[in-house]
């Protein structure tokens, strides 16, 4: 089974990052968001990815081409231009990666990888989240329900503490960062039918966001599940949220890493 990860977008949010490099090439203890990502797929069985680049996605590709190497001991013979392989450490990902355009939008980058996904379920996830989901109960949760897509519904954790404060002043209770107000946001982490294409059959589509009315139109035909995760869930959306990732993967404990 195939995933599909958005990784064009500019990264504004991130300028002090993405000045130089796309969102998803922003490290996290050393390597990419993009290949803890990956990492997280991997572990549950599933290694076929589909990368839609955008911005500077000539980075992405380089990444690609020289990661056997990078992650290799050599023994490299100048004069001959012969290298010889003593050890690999690469995990066995087999990545295809598209050029979706640099303004498309989520909708239209999604379109146009629909060539690469011949299977008829498909899962997508974007570039700059990290969860530690269970995607082989998301995938028995959507083959149960029968619909054409599903989502991991989360509830993110509120940017600052909260409390309940009496008529004298008197703080009668307070939380650190609690969960949100209850509602559930959409996490990213979906489980897709290959029929969703047809949401998405549209001469601007290049100028929708998936989120907007691909997505709005499978809630209203009845097609749209929510898969409730309670778990760990992270997106980089600023520098803050970089500096909160790197934070807890130098911790003894993060919780994305589901791998050895």
């Amino acid at each position: 089974m195939k995933v599909v990860i958005f990784a064009g977008g500019l990264g504004t949010r991130l300028a002090e990052e993405t000045g130089t490099r796309p969102k998803p090439m922003v490290e996290i203890g050393g390597k990419p968001i993009l290949w803890h990502i990956m990492k997280i797929y991997e572990h549950y069985g599933f290694n076929e990815f589909i990368i839609c680049l955008g911005y500077k996605g000539y980075m992405i590709k380089e990444y690609f081409m020289h990661y056997y190497l990078h992650n290799s001991d050599l023994t490299i013979s100048v004069d001959k231009n012969d290298v010889k392989v003593h050890y690999n450490k690469s995990e066995s990902f087999k990545v295809t990666l598209v050029d979706t355009g640099d303004k498309t939008m989520t909708a239209g980058r999604l379109n146009r990888v629909k060539p690469y996904i011949d299977d008829e379920t498909f899962m997508l996830t974007y570039g700059d989240g990290l969860s530690d989901v269970n995607l082989k109960d998301l995938l028995h949760f959507h083959y149960e329900h029968g619909k054409l897509a599903t989502l991991t519904a989360i509830q993110p954790e509120a940017r600052f503490g909260g409390m309940e404060i009496q008529e004298n002043g008197e703080v009668s209770k307070f939380k650190e960062k609690p969960k949100g107000d209850g509602a559930w946001i959409n996490g990213g982490f979906f489980v897709l039918n290959r029929k969703i294409f047809n949401y998405i059959d549209h001469p601007d589509i290049d100028t929708v966001m998936w989120e907007d009315m691909p997505i709005e139109e499978l809630t209203k035909a009845n097609e749209l599940m929510a898969f409730k995760h309670e778990g760990f869930w992270k997106c980089m959306d600023a520098m803050r949220d970089k500096i909160e990732l790197e934070r807890i993967w130098s911790s003894n404990n993060p919780k994305w890493k589901l791998w050895d």
